[in-house]
């Protein structure tokens, strides 16, 4: 790799290759000195298990010149059962460090006794402890003037803070404990400097759900208030912000960090247990946020990643051969730059792609730059030299197809990857990130440009040292800033390589973390059910924008890790889509009577959405024409539009030719003839009506008519008889009636008789009367009459 670069000599100059040589030989006469000494080391070996841990908290200036005086604190812990007498922490200088690969071996045995070399700056500059008590820290901190360091040629010396001493088991002074790290000495300016290009990424995980509150304001719903956490003071894109608007670095963002924080900054609520949410109340913080990352980013170059910071390596190993997945990096790329503009008032660049860890292939490179990108950020240990340089190349590398390779170094750029929360740690890494670039710096006497491109998400401590190695770097004297575009713009090494790895090298462990097939199969059904949704809507960015932000965040690069909240959330978004999109559906209907040969049959169509819908189509069929025709046929169409909240019930025209149930089924379509919702299946039972069975309900009526009227004269006749019998000259002999006795069975007549069986006779159906609430929403009750 040309990042070992162990042989910069070939390119550097005479003198310089003269003074680095004689260096190292004297350099060496300290290590001899100690392997004779032998006998005394061997104890101090032995006795490791009873070792003192030295830690280096602090190294000020971390990068000294000439008149400085260099600070050193930290703290020393005896591990072991004995105590420690006569102890006292020293500071060693050791030799100066010729390559990259040097340093590595230094950094991976930086506390190991066997590799304590240099020797230690005598006087007074050290700590002494009279007694070390086992488990017990101790706190030093030593100052020395730079000039009394005995530092030699321009490079990277070996430092070391060791603590002798001796215990009741071995009586004698020895090393008990080390801590190596990296001095960088370049104090005049350097004949030529590096430009180095730091990327500051601000992105986070997905935060916002494609839910959104009823109503014309649309709020908002978040997965979780982590988001408020992380903006908060102290958080890490609070952090992340407070440290960079001071570093001359390149922003590198997702948009949809941005749409969340300006969500966030108006009304928005938290999903809770359930289908429950609750208002959130972090607005002021995001608002903050918001404004002091406005006035950073003024005058800086910005990177906008396309929305939501999509996986390239899953989409190009696991997407492609899906339909339409690729249509998706086009639309987050295509809305990058609008939200920028829209929340940070810049117009950023969106011409980069930046895969996860910088590992590209083949594929990886296609799928990178179909969306328009025509710059993809590699790294050094996926894009590896192959012709032996002795040096670092600068990042720009030409791959064929007007595309760009921009390679971003490895080692600086993996420097903070760590666990940094603790203060030694965090040290070390921003001294190996120093010594590591000054290292490039003198590996030729040419210029070239290099990229450090970091973690996507930085913890809070790990972006403190970043900030403090980049601060050193700026106010250094062999490195000038230097932004992403201008690097990749610069004069390519014609010998750096351009070949890309093929797909079968792309990391294992990388790969085990992608997004499945059925990931993006499941995106792509998501995405045909949206598609038949909209073209009902009279409004369609209500309900078209946030499902296509969600998706973009389906394929989000931070779910690698977490495939179960992944899936989760790819479910949720489906779920919800499929809820909406059944707002809008056709009321079930039970059976249905038609009484004669034609008559009117309602559908109800329910839209229980904000918005009103069109562009639908209520098709009406039935499945026995030869029985029963709907408009004449064996279906009709009726166009449908329904006010939001409302109902509205469409009837169509049919006609009977025999009795008899027939199933009907009515179906929504689309404008374009594709099914919408589920269809409503119905029976209806024709009862039609012939002119013989009108003839007999007619003469029956008729017979009751008459036999009434029969009734009325006969009971008139007798009335005006006992009106007669009842006068002054009556006896009542005359009429053979006895007195009190007027309805003797003799006198019930025939007419009566007829009527009261009459009644036995079956009752026939007459039509029912017009349907008065064509806008109930309520299912049709059992045996259903229909207009005529």
């Amino acid at each position: 790799m040309a990042e070992a670069a162990d042989f910069q000599g070939t390119s550097a100059s005479p003198v310089r290759r003269w003074l680095r040589r004689t260096g190292g030989l004297f350099a060496g006469v300290p290590l001899l000195a100690g392997l004779l000494q032998l006998p005394a080391a061997g104890p101090a070996q032995a006795a490791s298990s009873d070792a003192v841990s030295v830690s280096v908290d602090s190294l000020s200036p971390s990068a000294p010149t000439d008149g400085d005086t260099l600070t050193v604190s930290g703290t020393v812990t005896n591990n072991g059962k004995q105590a420690v007498t006569g102890a006292h922490v020293g500071l060693r200088v050791g030799r100066m460090l010729n390559t990259r690969s040097a340093i590595d071996g230094v950094a991976q045995r930086s506390d190991d006794l066997q590799s304590t070399t240099g020797t230690e700056v005598g006087g007074k500059y050290e700590e002494k402890f009279a007694k070390l008590a086992p488990g017990v820290a101790e706190h030093f901190s030593i100052s020395v003037p730079v000039d009394k360091l005995d530092l030699g040629d321009d490079g990277v010396y070996e430092f070391g803070v060791a603590l002798s001493g001796q215990t009741a088991a071995q009586p004698w002074e020895q090393v008990l404990g080390v801590q190596q790290t990296f001095l960088p000495w370049q104090p005049s300016e350097a004949d030529t400097k590096t430009k180095t290009t730091f990327l500051w990424p601000l992105i986070s995980t997905v935060h916002m759900t494609a839910r959104t509150g009823a109503g014309e304001l649309q709020t908002p719903v978040f997965l979780n208030d982590d988001l408020a956490k992380e903006l908060a003071p102290g958080g890490r894109l609070a952090q992340m912000l407070e440290l960079g608007k001071d570093l001359d670095v390149t922003w590198v963002i997702d948009p949809d960090l941005l749409a969340s924080v300006d969500a966030m900054a108006g009304n928005y609520r938290v999903r809770g247990e359930g289908n429950t949410t609750t208002a959130g109340t972090h607005q002021a913080v995001a608002k903050q946020w918001l404004a002091g990352l406005q006035k950073a980013v003024a005058g800086k170059e910005v990177v906008a990643l396309p929305f939501a910071d999509p996986d390239l390596a899953s989409l190009a190993h696991n997407g492609t051969s899906v339909t339409g997945s690729l249509s998706h990096l086009k639309d987050a790329t295509d809305v990058a730059a609008t939200t920028v503009q829209t929340v940070l008032h810049v117009t950023p660049t969106t011409d980069f792609a930046w895969p996860v860890e910088g590992a590209v292939d083949r594929s990886i490179m296609k799928v990178a730059t179909s969306a328009g990108a025509d710059r993809v950020i590699a790294r050094s240990d996926s894009l590896q030299e192959t012709a032996g340089l002795s040096y670092t190349p600068s990042a720009a590398r030409p791959v064929g197809g007007g595309t760009t390779a921009v390679v971003a170094d490895a080692r600086l750029s993996t420097a903070f990857a760590g666990d940094l929360t603790k203060a030694d740690r965090a040290t070390l890494a921003v001294q190996e990130f120093l010594a590591q670039s000054l290292e490039v710096n003198a590996q030729t006497d040419e210029q070239r440009s290099i990229v450090v491109a970091p973690q996507r998400m930085p913890s809070a401590s790990q972006a403190q040292a970043m900030a403090t190695a980049l601060k050193a770097l700026q106010d250094g004297t062999w490195s000038q800033s230097q932004t992403l575009t201008a690097a990749a713009k610069a004069k390519p090494d014609p010998d750096a390589t351009t070949r890309i790895p093929s797909t079968s090298a792309y990391p294992s462990s990388l790969r085990k973390q992608e997004l499945p097939r059925t990931a993006f199969e499941q995106i792509a059904r998501t995405q045909e059910k949206l598609d038949n949704f909209k073209v009902i809507l009279s409004d369609q960015s209500r309900v078209v924008t946030p499902f296509g932000r969600a998706i973009n965040r389906e394929m989000s690069t931070s779910w690698r890790g977490h495939g179960t909240q992944a899936d989760s959330f790819r479910g949720d978004v489906e779920n919800w889509l499929d809820e909406l999109a059944d707002q809008v559906k056709l009321i079930d209907k039970s059976e249905t009577k038609l009484s004669g040969r034609s008559a009117t049959i309602p559908v109800t169509v329910q839209n229980n959405l904000v918005q009103p819908v069109n562009h639908l189509v209520l098709r009406l069929t039935s499945t026995n024409p030869t029985r029963l025709k709907i408009g004449g046929k064996a279906y009709d169409e009726q166009r449908v539009e329904v006010s939001g909240g409302h109902s509205q019930s469409v009837k169509f025209t049919t006609s009977a030719n025999a009795n008899g149930p027939v199933s009907v089924y009515a179906q929504l379509y689309t404008e374009d003839g594709q099914e919408y919702g589920d269809q409503v299946q119905f029976d209806v039972k024709v009862t039609e009506v012939t002119p013989t069975v009108m003839l007999v309900i007619g003469g029956g009526v008729l017979l009751l008519v008459l036999a009434g009227f029969r009734m009325y004269t006969q009971r008139k006749r007798a009335a005006a008889r006992q009106a007669e019998d009842d006068g002054p000259d009556a006896t009542g002999e005359d009429t053979g009636e006895k007195p009190g006795n007027p309805g003797a069975p003799g006198d019930r007549l025939p007419e009566e008789s007829d009527a009261s069986s009459g009644a036995d006779d079956p009752e026939q159906p007459s039509d029912p009367a017009p349907d008065t609430a064509p806008e109930s929403a309520d299912p049709s009750g059992t045996g259903e009459r229909v207009d005529r």
